[in-house]
């Protein structure tokens, strides 16, 4: 076995973003959705409702998505107790949510330049994307009493990116696949009411504005229901999900991102190097002589194994060749050792 440290230069490291299509089966868009009775009248259907790809178990159905109605002051949903006003589980949702994306119990969501007071909450299922959602690849249709809207990110439109404590955030507008549609104003929606929500691709969650959504045509509303209940069941969940799966146009079409690493490391054994072989078999374990002649004055070796040591000799990695490469003093290789991470 022989040794050689590598130099600065023999370093170089390669990032590359790669898309895939996020829902079950490889899909890139979900046109039917379902929903399970049991979990709905659970403990857990005051908080969110669960979305699936199809209605049969027997068919692989997992969870897609989850749906959530969160309102700052708990209302659209019965209060724990009803003698402490308030508390209820829109308001535990609205509070979470507001600790993950603004890590801050003090700060509002602003959607374009209106401050709400309650949202919607579609928070993909962790284990269908990697790394982040990708910008630019969202098409969400809800139906309403007025009609059919199309949404998009403003991500392709955006000159700037702004962050929260959950990393990036654009704007939901009126449009499909990243591309804005204008007719509402140049951002992609209606001043009188802000924008249709936020999309945080870096923690897989698209929030809804409900004032957008259930406002009139003419503010570019779809008359989407949104209850504002006091110390009731609002029923929000459902009535979002009716909205998503409710038409014949029903789609969501999102794709995943994740960027992969890989560290190249370039190993070059001169000419004048790794000529030698140090197994015992080599020499003469009484004299110490080379026992082939030929291996004097023309010694070959196979290199067949690169092993990666730091300082302290302790092995880190190991690069097999597909087979062995010959070796002696009128050859020089070059070993490209790809680590991804």
């Amino acid at each position: 076995m022989s040794f050689k440290r590598l130099e600065a230069d023999d370093f170089v490291i390669s990032a590359d973003s790669i898309t895939a299509a996020i829902w079950t089966g490889n899909q890139p868009t979900l046109n039917k959705f379902f929903t399970s009775s049991i979990q709905a009248a659970s403990t857990s259907g005051n908080y969110y409702l669960s979305v699936y790809q199809t209605g049969s178990t027997l068919s692989g159905s997992e969870v897609q998505f989850d749906i959530a109605y969160g309102n700052k002051f708990g209302s659209g949903s019965a209060y724990f107790n009803a003698a402490v006003t308030g508390v209820s589980p829109t308001k535990t949702v609205y509070g979470q949510y507001r600790t993950l994306v603004l890590g801050d119990e003090n700060s509002d969501f602003i959607f374009g330049n209106l401050t709400a007071s309650d949202f919607w909450a579609l928070s993909v299922n962790r284990s269908r994307y990697k790394e982040s959602l990708f910008p630019g690849s969202l098409t969400l249709k809800l139906s309403g009493s007025l009609g059919v809207i199309s949404l998009t990110d403003d991500s392709k439109i955006s000159s700037t990116v702004t962050y929260k404590d959950a990393g990036r955030v654009f704007n939901l507008v009126s449009g499909s696949a990243g591309t804005v549609y204008t007719g509402v104003n140049s951002n992609g929606w209606s001043d009188t009411s802000g924008s249709y929500g936020w999309v945080l691709p870096d923690i897989g969650v698209i929030l809804l504005n409900p004032d957008a959504l259930s406002g009139s045509l003419a503010a570019h509303g779809i008359g989407l229901p949104v209850s504002r209940s006091i110390n009731a069941p609002g029923n929000n969940n459902s009535s979002l999900y009716k909205a998503i799966s409710g038409s014949t146009a029903a789609t969501f079409t999102l794709n995943s991102q994740e960027t992969v690493t890989a560290d190249y490391i370039f190993v070059r054994p001169r000419s004048s190097e790794f000529n030698y072989s140090e197994n015992p078999s080599y020499i003469s374990g009484s004299t110490g002589e080379v026992l082939y002649s030929t291996f004097v004055n023309n010694p070959q070796t196979y290199i067949t194994t690169v092993g990666l040591y730091n300082d302290s000799n302790e092995l880190l990695a190991v690069a097999k060749l597909s087979r062995p490469l010959l070796k002696d003093f009128t050859k020089e290789a070059l070993v490209r050792v790809k680590l991804d991470f």
